[in-house]
Formats: structure tokens, sequence, C-alpha cells
């Protein structure tokens, strides 16, 4: 019979940590390996529907495989009296949303965050899973800063299909246009909500703070939120770039991966920021529009063709200069050129006309130009 409080003879339950919408987590103690570790368990109501149960252990399966330092390890899967668990290990540490309710941030500490978050992104994309709900409260923060992702309860993977068609999953203010209007999941998507976290963890307040689907999917649709370094001065124009990017109105803009988007954060490559995030404007095609890709910068169409323009132009003004500048080449003696002639009557000829043993100019008129004798 098993021990009240006590999870496979093993897992001692504590107080509560926190409460989301699947599941809560407790604080707990490993009596076998003596450590402190986090128990989640699904909410008893929803325990007994099997999507949930199967969407609770594809997030257990997801995380037990992302081995990476800041993505929070799954130690244990289980099921007690019908209702399902996972042990993970134990932060002492916050979240990063309870260090963002006294404020904004420093930068440096976003910027070493926002590093930790798309490291264990990349990982977790090259593995074919999608997170759809990065926010402040699934980024915990060990003592020594390092931040860790956590909560893959609603990830997308090649196993799972548990996402009802139209169905929109995730946390509203983090979500992007495209997935509010009920598209697919992308990696884009959740670049995208990384970029939202940046942008509350400098500024202290959400670029879009509905909390109303129809309203959030308005604002972000055809809104842009303020620029960072307009509520911020004193941010650092790169990392202002790689924010704004992040959460680009047209997604063509946006950061391709996670690796991308961590060059950007260090430096490594140029963060252009996106030209509509004041006004509100059409954007440019970025075929034509030079957009730093990996480490290497794209060379724009519209350059090529207006220096091939140029390219042409000049040639054709060459050969017409050329052609003006050499001196003309003397014609033969006895020939040339025939004039135009008044069309109202004839030219008078006042030369006599030529004897017989003379013989005939070598010019010829068409009879109505002078003709002219050889010299």
């Amino acid at each position: 019979m098993p021990v009240p409080g006590v999870l496979a003879d093993r897992y001692q339950l504590r107080g509560t940590l926190g409460h989301g919408g699947m599941a809560e987590v407790r604080d707990a103690w490993d009596t076998q390996l003596q450590r402190p570790v986090a128990v989640k368990l699904l909410h008893p109501q929803l325990s007994a529907q099997p999507d949930f149960r199967r969407r609770f252990e594809i997030e257990a399966r997801a995380a037990a495989g992302l081995n990476h330092p800041h993505v929070v390890a799954v130690h244990d899967y289980g099921e007690q009296d019908g209702t399902p668990y996972i042990v993970m290990e134990r932060l002492p540490g916050r979240t990063l949303a309870d260090s963002m309710a006294a404020g904004p941030l420093p930068q440096a500490q976003v910027r070493s965050v926002l590093d930790d978050v798309l490291s264990a992104l990349a990982v977790a994309h090259a593995a074919g899973i999608l997170h759809r709900d990065i926010k402040p409260g699934n980024i915990l923060l060990a003592d020594s800063g390092s931040a860790k992702l956590a909560d893959f309860g609603i990830a997308k993977s090649a196993e799972s299909n548990h996402t009802i068609a139209g169905q929109i999953v995730g946390t509203m203010g983090y979500l992007s246009a495209e997935r509010l209007s009920g598209r697919p999941a992308t990696v884009a998507d959740d670049l995208y909500a990384v970029g939202v976290v940046g942008y509350e963890a400098l500024t202290g307040r959400r670029p879009f703070p509905q909390d109303n689907l129809v309203a959030l999917a308005r604002a972000v649709s055809e809104e842009h939120p303020v620029p960072v370094d307009v509520l911020r001065p004193d941010t650092d124009p790169a990392l202002v770039g790689v924010v704004e990017r992040a959460m680009a109105r047209d997604q063509r803009w946006r950061f391709t991966n996670a690796d991308e988007m961590r060059a950007a954060l260090s430096g490594a490559v140029l963060a252009r920021r996106p030209p509509t995030m004041v006004l509100n404007q059409p954007l440019p095609d970025p075929v034509t529009t030079p957009i730093v890709v990996g480490t290497r910068r794209r060379r724009p169409m519209i350059l090529l063709w207006v220096g091939a323009a140029l390219v042409f132009a000049v040639t054709v003004i060459a050969v017409i200069v050329d052609a003006a500048s050499r001196p003309a080449t003397p014609a033969p003696v006895g020939t040339s050129t025939p004039e135009p002639v008044p069309t109202s009557a004839p030219a008078p000829v006042s030369t006599p006309p030529p004897t017989a043993d003379v013989p005939p100019p070598n010019g010829h008129g068409n009879g109505k130009g002078k003709g002219h004798n050889k010299h």
C-alpha cells in the first residue's frame, strides 16, 4: 500500500512550487538518492482524459531525450492512483518571471538568458521538437545565473499529433500572428516568443499586453511595438536588433533558426533591424534587401541589376564619345556625299558641262544634288 504523500515509495512530496493549466509542480525529496527533486502531477480532472495523459507522457519523453545543460533534466516518469507524474531536477533558483517581477533586468543578464534558451532550442529543433510555450515562467534560473528551459507540456514532435485542427495552444502575449491565426507552429514561432521574452526582460512590459485573443491578433498583425531603445535608451543597438527582428511582423525577416539568432546575439553576424517596427509601411522583398544569413552577406539582386545597367550605359557613352573624338576619315578625291536640295526647285548649274574629252566626275548626284569635278 503506497504511503500518503510518497510516490512510488520513493519521492516524498512537500510544498507546492507552482500551478499550470495541465499540472501542478511539487517540491519533493528523492529518498533513494537523497537529493531534492521537482515532481509534476497531472491535474486529477485531466488524468482521466486520454488526450491529456498522452500529452503528459510526450512531455516526459521529449524533455528526457534532450540531454542539454540548459534543459531541465527529467529523472523519472510514472503513475500512482491513476495520476501520472514526472520527476525532474530541482533548481534552487527562481523563474525568469520571478526575477522580472521586480522590473527590467540588466542587459548582460538578458543577453545571457536568451543565449541559454536559444542554445536549448537549437538542440530541441534539431531533434524535431518545437516547444510552443516559451515564456518567462518556463525559464528557470539556477543560482549560477544560467537559464534552463522547462515545461515541454505542449511540445510538438514527430511522434505527437495531439493538436486539434484550428486549436491554438500556448500563452497569449507570446504567440506570433501566424499561431494566432491557427497556422501550424514553426521554428520561427519559438524564436518569436524568445524575442518577446527579451523585450519584456529589457523593458519590464510586454509588447502586446492584451489577453483577448481577437485584440491580440489584431495588435500583432497590424501594429508594431515601440522599439526597445525608445523605452530604454541605454540598450545595446545589437541587442535591440535581435529582439525586434525576432518579432518582425513579416516572418520573412525573422531568424530562420536558433543558431542564427545566437550568432546575431553574440555579434558574430549583423542583426539588421526590420524597417517597419515604427512606421507602418510595407516591407521590401527580402530578395532585394541585404539580409545576413549565417556569416555571409547575400548580394541583393537589385544591386546586380543596377550595376549591369550602369555598365551598359557607360559602355554606350564610351562608344559615342570615342566616335565623336575620332578624326573624320578624309573622303577620296573626286567623291562627295550628296547634299540635300530644297524641294522648291533644282539648283542652277554654274559650271559648263564637260566636253567629250573630259571624263565625268567620280561623284554622282541623285539628279538633285551638285556634282563635283575631280581635282
